[in-house]
């Protein structure tokens, strides 16, 4: 689907909103550990080595945006990926952060680049 040009304000609105919400590293790393597959609050809390109430609270902001389904089973929570085109945001914006640092890495002079 294309984006209008100019785009009207209430879609520019709707757009910064999604931003917004993967503008926090924890979102970004619950996404990437729901890309293998739908998994308890407790487990993702593990695998990310942080508490199921900070899981739990960044999972409502993805539910809540559309990207996260949840469903109860029995007195547990399972997660899954709803809207799986958040990947093509990750894959466009992980593009060009590799054009960039290839960018400073020639202007560099090919020169190792440390932190």
């Amino acid at each position: 689907m294309a984006v209008p040009h100019p785009i009207p304000e209430r879609l520019a609105q709707l757009i910064a909103e999604r931003f917004r919400v993967l503008a926090e590293p924890m979102r970004v790393r619950l996404l990437d550990s729901l890309r293998d597959g739908e998994a308890t609050v407790g487990e993702l809390a593990e695998r990310l080595g942080t508490s199921q109430q900070n899981v739990s609270k960044h999972l409502a902001v993805l539910v809540n945006a559309g990207l996260v389904a949840r469903e109860r089973r029995g007195t547990r929570a399972v997660c899954r990926i709803a809207d799986p085109t958040v990947f093509d945001l990750c894959e466009a914006v992980c593009g060009g952060l590799a054009r960039q640092v290839a960018d400073v890495h020639a202007l560099l002079g090919g020169t190792e680049v440390t932190a």
